[in-house]
């Protein structure tokens, strides 16, 4: 049986998969710089994304350090681009990573934007 730490590493790689297989909009001649950009970030912050979860899962304490660095990262993309969905599972990696190093308030400093979420984690935040 999976316990808590399993479902929510199941839930965000599940997640990013979702993320990552979603197409692109094609670019509009008009504002073609601007979404180009904005394409640009998401993938950056997508990457950002898919290394703090490698690095999550490695289990150590560094490691889970280091993976908060990767998942603020992409979180600043995400809000830059407005992309929500990112901006929830980027805030959902951070949480998880303070919880498990013990820092409780800051988890839930990460954790508190994304109660709206959490009953629809495909749908709009």
């Amino acid at each position: 049986m999976f316990d808590r730490t399993q479902w929510v590493l199941a839930g965000m790689s599940i997640a990013l998969s979702v993320q990552l297989s979603q197409p692109v909009a094609a670019a509009a001649p008009v504002g073609k710089a601007v979404q180009t950009a904005q394409t640009n970030s998401i993938g950056v912050a997508e990457a950002a994304l898919k290394e703090g979860l490698l690095l999550y899962q490695q289990g150590t304490v560094e490691a889970k350090k280091s993976a908060i660095v990767q998942f603020e990262i992409a979180l600043k993309l995400f809000r830059e681009a407005s992309d929500s969905h990112g901006e929830a599972i980027a805030l959902m990696g951070i949480g998880k990573a303070y919880s498990d190093l013990g820092e409780k308030l800051k988890a839930r400093e990460y954790s508190s934007p994304i109660s709206g979420c959490e009953r629809s984690l495909w749908g709009s935040c």
